[in-house]
């Protein structure tokens, strides 16, 4: 996925948290409900987990479960996303960013088709 620059924000990236540590990956957060299998804390040098930015273990069950559509389910995660608790969220991680560079980190396969696009155009959005 390509790099979003947020006006006057930081420079939003996504890795997969398997991937080596990059020296230029600046504030790096993991955006997964779940911990990621086979990676210690340690090894995935992590500034923060953003739990509160990751889809419900239940809006992620239905999507995984087949009973959400993912328009469905990219409706019903962006309202939970308008949540007070998401946007507390959400400010703090843009403040504790400023205006350097954010690498989200996921365990999915292939990031671009998974909530980090949702969770992008939310971040980014909300400036």
């Amino acid at each position: 996925m390509a790099h979003r620059t947020m006006a006057g924000g930081p420079t939003i990236g996504v890795r997969r948290v398997y991937d080596p540590v990059d020296p230029d990956d600046g504030l790096r957060v993991l955006v997964d409900r779940l911990w990621p299998r086979g990676i210690t804390k340690a090894d995935a040098r992590l500034d923060d987990w953003a739990k509160e930015l990751t889809p419900s273990t239940e809006l992620r069950r239905a999507l995984h479960g087949g009973t959400l559509t993912e328009a469905e389910f990219r409706t019903r995660y962006r309202a939970e996303l308008d949540s007070p608790t998401a946007e507390s969220a959400r400010t703090a991680l843009l403040a504790r960013a400023g205006t350097g560079r954010v690498t989200l980190l996921t365990a999915v396969r292939d990031p671009s088709h998974s909530h980090v696009p949702i969770l992008i155009a939310y971040l980014t959005e909300k400036t």
